[in-house]
């Protein structure tokens, strides 16, 4: 688990390289996807974080031009491209009048932490911890960039869904996507995981701390019993190497766990080792 890879974020804490022992568990093929996260709400009258706050994050190019020069004035001050829609939740993903038509197969957004482990309670299961979540992407390769290994386009391949262009100017979406992709759109890892790398940022249960521990081995790793910020992987449709390269499988960022956005969603576990609540148990 980790790297140590030069081009990488060492404030974050991807490293150091350390072995990790894990009990058997198992994740979800796919993210959770628009119809299943509807089905969860419909059963269970759910309301999610952004519904109660009134608005959530979404990326400015998502947005009619019109539109954005209503917000522009109300953008996250560290990355202006982030506008505070009024109206924007998960089902309507870019804010009032945007719909999921055509969309069901892609993956949930504008669903916080919170709200992704209220969906695993439900379904019985829970969100991975970072660990499991970094064995299951790497597919069975050992300290590779990517489920498939070091090129992010082998032969010219795209194999995920990033940014291409200019970020955050211009997208040409050359892999075939400006903003979400269904969940299946990509082959698979060495595991049969699908859209692990790319689409959206995946939630996991763990308080995100800097250094990670330095043990020679751990055994099922669940993070610290306490923290400010949770653990997100896997980069997003907006990931680009000129700003964020963190589609590499050892890479992580954090966010609060009521914070949501237009390119983070989540995927679920089922493991004897884990809570069915979703949090990490106390060490």
């Amino acid at each position: 688990m980790g790297t140590d890879y030069a081009g990488g974020f060492r404030e974050d804490g991807e490293g150091p390289v350390r072995m990790v022992t894990l009990s058997p568990f198992e994740i979800d093929r796919y993210p959770v996807t628009n119809q299943e996260f509807a089905a969860f709400v419909e059963a269970t009258d759910y309301r999610t974080e952004a519904e109660r706050f009134g608005w959530s994050f979404v990326f400015w190019s998502s947005l009619t031009p019109e539109r954005y020069d209503e917000l522009v004035e109300d953008t996250a001050a560290l990355a202006p491209w982030w506008c505070k829609v009024p109206g924007s939740f998960w089902k309507q993903p870019e804010g009032p009048g945007s719909s999921l038509e055509g969309r069901w197969t892609h993956p949930v957004v504008h669903v916080s932490w919170n709200d992704a482990a209220a969906y695993a309670l439900w379904a019985s299961k829970t969100l991975p911890t970072e660990a499991q979540w970094e064995y299951a992407a790497r597919g069975g390769l050992q300290q590779k960039l990517f489920p498939w290994g070091d090129e992010l386009t082998p032969a010219g391949k795209h194999l995920c869904n990033v940014w291409q262009g200019d970020f955050p100017f211009a997208n040409t979406a050359e892999d075939g996507y400006a903003g979400t992709c269904p969940v299946d759109a990509f082959p698979p890892n060495g595991y049969g995981i699908y859209s692990i790398t790319g689409n959206v940022w995946e939630w996991c249960a763990d308080w995100f701390r800097v250094p990670n521990p330095s043990e020679p081995e751990l055994r099922d790793p669940m993070g610290p019993p306490d923290g400010n910020n949770k653990v997100m992987k896997g980069g997003s449709f907006l990931c680009h190497a000129s700003y964020c390269n963190r589609y590499r499988v050892a890479a992580r960022t954090s966010n609060t766990p009521d914070s949501s956005a237009s390119n983070i969603g989540f995927r679920c576990v089922r493991g004897k080792n884990l809570e069915l609540d979703g949090t990490a148990p106390s060490q």
